[in-house]
């Protein structure tokens, strides 16, 4: 049997190359090509590919909301990341969602063939700079929250995660289904127990801890 792809990219050129490089292969199906993260979700639902290998950076879905959604679904298909540059924070999220290899577009071609079979055979496949990294920010995230949920309330947690995603207190507000007030009795408990003072320092505070 084939290996079967669904390819995931914004740029026509790209598909189009990694299409002719799975296509001389031989043991190669690709399924679906998609331009967007939206059309890459349905593909893979659609088609249920043994790999969708995903750009992050694209339209109406960013790579992670692909990868989320498919996580939350519990779809067998695994990822491959090909992408022009890493970002540490997207790559540790990446790897947090269950991306399996993590590629950059200036590889070799048979190292791309070469990192599908892998993680098509179960292994991964993560350049050592990448994973060096990711790994550590993972890590640093684990510990990080340790510490504030010893000092914090569920509730309060929720909270601190909420401003991380730029929201303000009137949407948190309506997410949690409490009033303003509550969430402003809330921050102030926070600042607080965390010895800081304002939004910006808890920012500053919950990346420094690999909250956000």
């Amino acid at each position: 049997m084939p290996i079967s792809l669904v390819l995931a990219d914004d740029h026509p050129l790209v598909l189009n190359a990694l299409e002719q490089l799975f296509a001389v292969e031989g043991d190669f199906a690709v399924l679906a090509r998609c331009g967007d993260g939206g059309a890459a979700v349905q593909a893979v639902r659609e088609h249920r590919p043994d790999i969708l290998i995903l750009d992050l950076r694209m339209p109406v879905k960013h790579g992670l909301e692909v990868l989320r959604e498919l996580k939350n679904a519990t779809a067998a298909t695994r990822v491959v990341v090909l992408t022009g540059s890493f970002d540490d924070e997207d790559a540790t999220e990446a790897l947090r969602l269950g991306a399996r290899g993590f590629l950059l577009k200036e590889l070799a071609p048979d190292l791309i063939v070469q990192c599908v079979r892998k993680v098509h055979a179960g292994e991964q496949w993560i350049e050592r700079g990448v994973l060096v990294r990711a790994t550590e920010k993972l890590a640093r995230r684990e510990s990080g929250m340790r510490e504030v949920s010893r000092v914090l309330t569920a509730r309060e947690l929720e909270i601190v995660r909420m401003i991380g995603e730029g929201l303000r207190n009137k949407a948190i507000a309506e997410a949690l289904s409490i009033s303003e007030s509550t969430v402003k009795l809330h921050l102030h408990n926070i600042y607080e127990k965390l010895g800081i003072d304002g939004r910006l320092a808890l920012l500053s505070y919950a990346h420094d801890k690999g909250m956000i």
